[in-house]
């Protein structure tokens, strides 16, 4: 069994958080999933539902996965020293990291990804790689996976990221499994990204 602690904050958009959680979910035997946030309590996302976090960060080390969603409250917290800093704590006693969309500025600014390759949104891309300068960035990436480290591209990349993490930790009958139980049409190529070219970030 992981656990897995899936981050919250204010303005955390909700896909990228509850896609990825749906997929670990249909996994109940190999994972569990606890909400943190800095203070625990009601976090309310970008579209305005608040999602309950059981866990303030202070009690929130030690799980082997951590979830980072990514949402307009990034641009805010990449500046929380508090949330950033525990970011780089937990990392450091997990056994996978994973961002969907503009969270990986949030590993960006936490030191993790310096030296590694990455990606996130693609509409968001000139502020999201300015927190990171000296992070290897993959513009034409659904998601990328360097080592422990994993980022997805905007929003409904991190379902297809969280299934082929299922791949990599279960095999890949189990993610193969989770899609047609979720009856989600798994995008299985992590460099089919057809938004890079839509923003302009290829060529």
């Amino acid at each position: 069994m992981r656990r897995i602690a899936a981050l919250v904050f204010p303005g955390f958009e909700l896909l990228d958080l509850y896609g990825p959680l749906e997929m670990f979910g249909l996994c109940p035997d190999d994972f569990s999933i606890t909400l943190v946030s800095e203070h625990s309590g009601p976090v309310a996302s970008r579209a305005g539902p608040a999602s309950l976090a059981e866990l303030p960060l202070d009690d929130a080390i030690g799980h082997e996965i951590l979830l980072v969603p990514g949402g307009p409250g990034t641009r805010e917290e990449v500046d929380n020293e508090a949330l950033t800093g525990w970011i780089a704590a937990a990392a450091a006693k997990a056994e996978i990291v994973a961002s969907v969309c503009t969270g990986a500025a949030l590993l960006a600014r936490a030191g993790l990804l310096d030296g590694r390759r990455a990606t996130t949104n693609k509409r968001a891309w000139a502020w999201a790689t300015g927190q990171g300068p000296k992070v290897d960035w993959q513009a034409e990436a659904r998601w990328v996976a360097d080592g422990n480290l994993w980022t997805s591209s905007g929003v409904a990349a991190g379902t297809d990221m969280s299934l082929a993490l299922i791949a990599e930790l279960l095999g890949q009958e189990t993610a193969e499994a989770t899609a047609n139980h979720a009856e989600y049409n798994w995008q299985r190529d992590p460099g089919r990204d057809p938004f890079a070219a839509l923003y302009g970030l290829t060529g």
